[in-house]
């Protein structure tokens, strides 16, 4: 096991009773094999950008999809620089039995292709967010990591089978989304991701045939489950992805959209257009108030 220097499971004394290796020997492994995965994979995508800009830029079509791919590795090697080892959000464990899954901002795979991180918007993720103790998806349990510097700092399990109690579980006083509600969060919500309910993720995968219409009160969750869902559709629609169109994520003021800017890449795509309600009509972001007389009924 890494000694105190170079673990990346670092948890404060009070938590002693829960940096058990029987609980955290798997995750030991999976985080040693995920941080020499990412810098091959750094170093991969950084050899590729670099051959990308060097390469002649051709004309026509040949050059747009060279400007395409050029965009496409500096948004992935940026994201991957942009976080390490915190890319995963957590590990789920099926009732069947097997190795535990583990979910990520992005996918990832080994160099022989066995997959190591599955992203949080494929099927393969769904249970983590949605599993309930009414309806558990199929899992045995769920483990969520709270980052902190790089530097797990504490974790939740959640059991939802009596089978779950054979995979070492850490039992708390308190579920992961709870505890999340109770600290302190970073304005651009970092690590919002991980505390996604299950009603929230059913909002973000629902279909995206028609228009959906989410209502709440402030508070609630609506720009969270927004933001997902704009992550989510990028990846799931083929309408949308790679080549094939784009989102535009209309929103009432230009430092909200900064705001968005900053988020979506933690969530694994780059390159959304935003834009306020202003830059829609033909006066750009000068237009004032209409001067048409409000409907009185």
């Amino acid at each position: 096991m890494p000694d105190a220097t170079t673990r990346v499971i670092h948890l404060p004394d009070h938590l002693a009773a829960k940096d058990d290796p029987a609980l955290l020997a798997a995750d030991e492994r999976f985080f040693a094999t995920l941080s020499e995965t990412l810098d091959a994979r750094v170093a991969e995508l950084a050899d590729r950008l670099d051959a990308e800009r060097r390469a002649p830029a051709g004309t026509g079509q040949e050059a747009l999809d060279r400007d395409l791919e050029v965009h496409r590795l500096t948004a992935r090697l940026r994201t991957l620089r942009r976080y390490g080892v915190d890319l995963c959000l957590g590990r789920i464990v099926s009732a069947d039995g097997g190795d535990p899954v583990y979910v990520g901002r992005l996918g990832l795979t080994e160099g022989a292709g066995e997959p190591l991180l599955v992203d949080w918007r494929a099927p393969a993720a769904e249970p983590f967010f949605a599993a309930t103790h009414g309806d558990p998806r199929g899992l045995a349990s769920r483990r969520r990591y709270r980052w902190t510097l790089g530097r797990i700092t504490d974790y939740w399990d959640e059991v939802f089978t009596p089978e779950g109690l054979e995979g070492h579980a850490a039992l708390d006083d308190q579920s992961a989304f709870i505890a999340s509600l109770g600290s302190s969060r970073s304005p651009r919500m970092r690590d919002v991701l991980g505390t996604i309910a299950a009603d929230q993720d059913a909002v973000v995968r629902a279909g995206s045939r028609g228009a959906l219409v989410v209502d709440g009160g402030p508070g609630t969750g609506k720009t969270v489950v927004a933001l997902h869902r704009t992550a989510y559709l990028l990846y799931s629609d083929p309408r949308l992805g790679h080549r094939s169109g784009g989102v535009l994520f209309i929103g009432p003021s230009q430092p909200y959209l900064a705001y968005v800017s900053d988020v979506l890449p933690s969530l694994g795509e780059e390159g959304v257009r935003t834009c306020t309600l202003r830059e829609l009509v033909p006066e750009g972001p000068g237009a004032g108030r209409s001067a048409t007389p409000r409907w009185r009924g």
